[in-house]
């Protein structure tokens, strides 16, 4: 059996989105900005997804700017906020310690600019308390950042409280939503998010095209100057086929998440409940405050890289946190930001499932991560320290 369990890393792209882009692709290649038919004709796709964007996520067609992916998108947000506010003399930005590193590189630089930069703790449970943010606030703080839900544990952060808490300080609130737009409901209005950013392959659209949504009113600055694409904000060509590829399967994905969220949640439940079993592991995160399908473990006395191995070899795709950083020895920063020290967290899995999960491939995950974590186990010095009581059990 081979099962697909890294849909927080990328997702299947879906047919509608492919066929889509295909026509695109074939039939309406013209550039946007040409006055010619042809180009007026892709002029129209291309608007026609900025208004199916706008209605998933409860903006205005306006408010809608489309990005290379996510992280262009989180850069041009943040970077807009703090030299906005640096015009003010407000020069103190605010965001959390597990934020995905498009957002925590772009702070560092800005840090080297002068700005300051206040980094919450997350807790135990993976979750940023709002009276502490409240308490972080000053009267030079231009900006609040907190990703939406996290790209590791998947915990689902108090969006709408911090919100509340930016707009009564005057500060502008931003949230890297790329692993929440599409997998649960999402109203910027509602929840007075100023600023939001998405990418496409994590809903089932193509890999480079990103969103960002940015609250009229809110001045957006330029990170690539050129022509006049995107409202003068974002220059260069558009990609039209992306984009309309981005809009189908955002409009597809999100209409599955409402009929599937309860069977996905389920499922993911069931993984929880058969991976808690395993001797000495661990849920990283709130087992309840967590997107419907993601769940990551840790288990004392193994290696998280041979994990994956061994696990690939049994048909399995899954991670060990995030993708973009995967290729690094070092533990997880998410993990250690909420507590996890640094020999249990580079024993950690992250499995996130897709929306046509079924029960019989839960269950072949949990029996072959049970077996492989027992194999490795086998052969691990740590785990026989353990044991044998040289070191104490930390899980």
């Amino acid at each position: 059996m081979n099962v697909y369990a890294d849909n927080a890393a990328t997702t299947r792209m879906s047919d509608t989105a492919i066929e889509v882009m295909l026509r695109c692709m074939k039939e309406e290649y013209g550039n946007p900005s040409s006055l010619y038919t042809i180009g007026q004709r892709a002029k129209e796709i291309l608007e026609e997804a900025r208004q199916t964007v706008a209605a998933e996520i409860g903006a205005e067609p306006g408010e809608i700017y489309f990005t290379s992916g996510g992280s262009e998108a989180d850069n041009q947000a943040i970077r807009s906020a703090a030299l906005l506010g640096k015009r003010k003399g407000k020069t103190h930005l605010i965001s959390t310690a597990f934020e995905h590193h498009a957002v925590l590189h772009t702070l560092r630089k800005l840090e080297k600019e002068g700005f300051r930069v206040t980094l919450l703790d997350v807790h135990e449970d993976g979750l940023v308390r709002p009276e502490e943010l409240e308490a972080a606030i000053g009267d030079d703080t231009c900006l609040v950042t907190v990703m939406y839900a996290n790209n590791e544990i998947g915990t689902i952060q108090p969006v709408d409280e911090i919100a509340k808490i930016c707009a009564a300080h005057g500060v502008l609130f931003h949230t890297d939503a790329v692993q929440a737009v599409a997998h649960v409901p999402i109203d910027v209005k509602k929840s007075g998010i100023d600023m939001l950013s998405a990418s496409a392959h994590k809903f089932h659209g193509p890999k480079g095209t990103g969103i960002l949504y940015v609250r009229r009113g809110v001045q957006l600055l330029n990170l690539i100057e050129g022509g006049g694409q995107e409202k003068g904000k974002r220059a260069g060509t558009e990609n039209v086929a992306g984009i309309a590829g981005t809009a189908a399967a955002l409009k597809e994905t999100a209409e599955a998440m409402r009929e599937k969220t309860e069977h996905i949640t389920a499922m993911r439940d069931r993984l929880i409940e058969g991976l808690s079993k395993i001797p000495h592991s661990a849920l990283n995160g709130d087992a309840k405050k967590r997107l419907p399908g993601n769940v990551n473990f840790c288990f004392e006395g193994i290696e998280g890289e041979s994990l994956l191995l061994h696990l690939d070899d049994r048909g399995i795709s899954a991670s060990s946190g995030s993708a973009c950083t995967s290729g690094s020895l070092d533990p997880s920063h998410v993990l250690l930001a909420i507590g996890r020290v640094h020999d249990v967290a580079h024993g950690s899995l992250r499995l996130t499932l897709g929306e046509d999960i079924t029960e019989e491939e839960v269950d072949y995950l949990i029996e072959n991560v049970a077996q492989v974590v027992e194999h490795l186990r086998g052969f691990s010095p740590v785990w026989r320290d353990l044991v044998q009581g040289k070191r104490e059990f930390i899980l």
